[in-house]
């Protein structure tokens, strides 16, 4: 299966179970890898054969800038069920990190795995 990827997709919202996290937003880490089958767009040059990855983005970075979640956990899942609402996507990995939540640490985060076939 054919992979397209959305890379250090960094966006700002509230997310975290502290008071002080829940006052302003941070800095989120969103990387993406959708499983499609490019086949047809590669033979026809014809974006509808495509996953529309601007438009992917554009979603994910709205709901994760107005979602407010507690957790990267139920941010990710999230994310990971706007992809696979997507026309054409059959699966997805979804990471999703909060840099410098942790000290000493550059970041930290979660990366999950869904698919249209659970």
């Amino acid at each position: 299966m054919d992979k397209v990827f959305i890379k250090d997709l960094l966006v700002r919202g509230i997310i975290g179970i502290r008071d002080w996290e829940r006052e302003k937003p941070q800095d989120i880490l969103i990387n993406v890898t959708v499983f499609t089958d490019i086949s047809q767009a590669a033979k026809t040059d014809d974006i509808n054969y495509c996953v529309d990855y601007s438009a992917l983005s554009k979603k994910l970075q709205s709901h994760a800038e107005t979602a407010t979640r507690l957790t990267v956990e139920a941010l990710a899942d999230d994310l990971a069920q706007i992809c696979l609402k997507e026309n054409l996507v059959k699966k997805v990995i979804v990471k999703v990190e909060k840099p410098g939540a942790v000290r000493f640490a550059k970041s930290v985060g979660v990366e999950i795995e869904r698919s249209n076939y659970e």
